[in-house]
Parts: C-alpha cells; structure tokens; sequence
C-alpha cells in the first residue's frame, strides 16, 4: 500500500479523534485488502484437464467442446475439453515411435459447404519404410470411435534410418493442406530441390497437388522442385500458423546452437539453412557462410540461445483482449510460453507468459472460448487450459 501526504495530513487532523481514526483507518484497509483478494481472484488459472498423457505432441478441434490429441508412441484419443473424459481411437497407422518420431500432428478440416457434421482428419506420423522411416500423412474420415476410409497422401521420398528432425506440423486454410519436414539430420539434403527433407509443402485438402506449386510455374530454376514442395531451406520446423488478418502462414524451426527462426512463408522461397545460419555447430564454430546471403530470405524473428520452439497459434479471442493478434510460441528447452508481439506485420519483442509451470510445452491452441490449451510433452504430462478465473 503506498503512503501519500494526504493520508499524512489525515492523520495529522485527527489526533484529538483516535476512535475515528481507528474505525476510517480499518476500513480502508478492508478495502485495500478486498482489492488485493479480487485482483488474485482476477488472475488467470491454469490447470489439467483430464489425466495425465505421455508426450502428447498435436492436437485440433473437433467441435467446441471436444479436442483430438495425440501422444508419440501411437496413440489418437478425443477428449471431452470440459470433463477431462477421453476416448481411444482406431484404426489408425502403423508408426515408428522412436526417438523424435512417432504419432504427431493432427489437423480437422470441415467443409463449410457442406450442413452435415462430417470431418477430414489428417496425421502427420513417421512411418517405417525400408530400413528406416519416412515422414507421412493420411487422410479419413470420422466415425465417432475409430478413422473411417484412411488412406495416405503423402509420403517422403528421403527415407533416413535416424529418428530425428521429422518436422511434421499441419495447417490449414480454405484451400490447403500445408506441411513442415524436417532434413532427418541431412543438413544438405535441405538444399537438394528434388528432396521433401527441410520443406514446408502444399496439398489440396483431397490429398492432391496444386498446380500452382512451384515446381509448375515455369520457372526453369524450379523444374526439378518435387512437386508437393512450397518451399526449402528449413532444418527442423514444429510450429505452423496461418494469421488471420493476412492469410499468410507462419514457421517456427529449431536451429543448431542458437538461431532459432520465424519465418514469413513465400512460395518457392528458400530459408537457407545450411548455407546460413543464426546459430552454430554444437562443438562452436559458425555455420555456412554467415547469417544472410542473396537469394535467401532472412527469418523475421531470432532466439539465440535457442529455446526450441514447438507448436505456435495467434490468439483471437475475448478472454485475453491484450494477446489478440499476437503470436504465442511453445519452448521446450525452457518449458515456457512466449508471446510475440507483432507490429507492422512483424514480430518486435516477446514477454514469457508461462515459466517452468507444465515442464516442455509442445503444441498450443486457441480455444473457442478464448482459453489457451497447451501440451506437456513429458512422461506424465498432459493437456492445460489457461482461463481467466471463473471461465
């Protein structure tokens, strides 16, 4: 409670008065208290829904009340977002859950011109192939228990015996299906154009590619791009967000040691890595030849040190009414949420809204009603809400 001159003079005024005195001066700090009380009352909460979940990596809405989530090892469940209750879901593909991979992301499209309820649901996984494993998506429909008419749309033609940089993060638009691959650890595999490894690429929401991709501009620089790739250059991309007052997507990728990016998606652009770099190789020297080159389009926002970006959404709601057309940003390494500000279309500080609170935030959504979902990626992590108190 901060002491000013008037309460001096108050008090001053009021000696010959002690009962007075003492009856104004509890009252006012019954207020005082009382205003304390509301504005911790007032500060938002965050707590689990339902149990606990074991790396729980992607998540979409199926309706306003019920959330698809995944977990790596295999697993796709709906929970009820307002019980905690959740369900396990069939039929679903043969994955390889090992080390990075696994079952991850998971995206709901709803046709707007059709009055029924029915749904396309895709998954992004890692599926075995060979002697190693591919990233791949399928596409089904719904049943209300199990994936009905799977099939897959999409595999990888950079099949790697490793178990890192999958990417594997969807997104969707009107019109298009949109998917960040990881270089499985080939850093130059994510200059080769006729390889998916380090791509953002572009699907039509019934699997098939869009004749407008760069590889059909006509452009003979883009003739021996694979068809689905929109664009190059990426290592290891796991947040992807469509804005809306702009329609342009959004990518967050992990760099080395330091350099972290967020980047401003254009067709048949290429990011740069490895030939540039924000960070540096794990042992300490620099990588490619500097942060910037011709031809390369520089990231529109940088974290060194690097704290792991995963999982990203802007916030469009009424619960928060100071986040809304900010950008919030999941850290596994420090186990934090970021809001990024965004000014003229770019980024231009960022605030920690979470710290070390659920451990490795892995995905974040924005809730119908305005609340922030988030996942845990630990061994008994899980799904949080973040709502103001009473919401």
């Amino acid at each position: 409670m901060m002491i000013n001159s008037t309460m001096i003079r108050y008090v001053k005024a009021n000696r010959a008065r002690p009962l007075l005195h003492i009856i104004i001066c509890l009252m006012l700090g019954y207020l005082f208290l009382g205003a304390m009380a509301l504005s911790v009352m007032a500060a938002p909460l965050i707590h689990r829904i339902g149990a606990p979940l074991s790396h729980p990596w992607g998540m979409d809405f199926l309706d306003d009340r019920h959330l698809f989530v995944t977990e790596r090892s295999g697993n796709l469940y709906l929970v009820d977002i307002m019980t905690g209750a959740r369900q396990s879901l069939g039929n679903l593909p043969e994955i390889v859950a090992s080390n990075q991979g696994g079952m991850l992301d998971v995206a709901v499209h709803r046709d707007p011109h059709n009055s029924d309820d029915t749904i396309t649901l895709y998954l992004c996984y890692s599926r075995p192939s060979g002697e190693g494993s591919i990233t791949a998506i399928d596409m089904a429909g719904f049943s209300g228990s199990a994936l009905t008419n799977r099939k897959t749309i999409f595999k990888a033609n950079n099949m790697n015996n490793g178990g890192l940089h999958y990417g594997c993060r969807l997104a969707l638009d009107k019109t298009y299906l949109y998917a960040s691959l990881g270089e499985r650890g080939e850093r130059h595999d994510a200059q080769n154009p006729a390889l998916h490894a380090g791509a953002v690429i572009r699907l039509l929401h019934d699997g098939s590619i869009p004749q407008d991709n760069p590889k059909f501009s006509g452009k003979a620089e883009m003739a021996g791009w694979a068809p689905e790739i929109f664009t190059k250059g990426h290592r290891n991309p796991q947040g992807m967000a469509i804005r809306p007052e702009t329609g342009a997507l959004w990518v967050h990728e992990h760099g080395p040691q330091g350099g972290d990016e967020i980047n401003i998606i254009q067709p048949g652009a290429n990011y740069g890595w490895p030939e540039v770099s924000h960070g540096r190789e794990y042992s300490g020297p620099s990588i490619g030849i500097g942060n910037s080159a011709p031809g390369l389009i520089d990231p529109v926002w940088v974290w060194t040190p690097s704290i792991a970006p995963s999982g990203m959404a802007f916030y469009k709601g009424a619960m928060f009414d100071y986040m809304n057309g900010h950008l919030l940003v999941g850290s596994l390494k420090f186990k934090r949420l970021y809001l990024v500000i965004i000014k003229d279309g770019k980024p231009v500080r960022e605030s920690i809204m979470l710290d070390s609170t659920i451990g490795r935030i892995r995905d974040v959504a924005v809730s119908f009603d305005g609340s922030i979902l988030l996942l845990s990626d630990e061994d008994e992590g899980g799904l949080f809400r973040i709502a103001e108190a009473g919401q």
